[in-house]
């Protein structure tokens, strides 16, 4: 698995959480939304994701007839995910910052 693969996996969670927090979103759409904000996931890997956020309460899954083809699953964000949201910015800060600052001197830490 590649270093970016690794790092992504890490932080998709929080990503999703963020997108879903604009916007009520089906799956492919959150993929396309996620590719135009260059981060580049399969949908086959935000499913499982959906699926887990939903057991653990943070989003609500709500099937909704479709203006074309198939029904689809539209999230939304609960209370419960609005606070792991919250709790993952304040994690990524504290996280960012430094190692922005640690490869800006290029690992010197002198």
């Amino acid at each position: 698995m590649s270093v970016r693969s690794q790092l992504l996996k890490g932080i998709l969670e929080g990503c999703i959480l963020a997108v879903i927090a604009n916007e009520t979103i089906y799956g492919y759409e959150l993929t396309v939304k996620l590719h135009a904000m260059r981060i580049e996931v399969s949908e086959g890997s935000i499913y499982p994701i959906l699926l887990r956020l939903q057991k653990e309460k943070l989003i609500i899954g709500e099937t909704k007839k479709s203006p074309s083809g198939p029904n689809r699953k539209y999230y939304t964000l609960t209370e419960k995910g609005e606070e792991a949201l919250q709790e993952f910015i304040k994690h990524w800060e504290n996280l960012k910052e430094p190692v922005d600052e640690l490869l800006k001197k290029g690992g010197q830490t002198s």
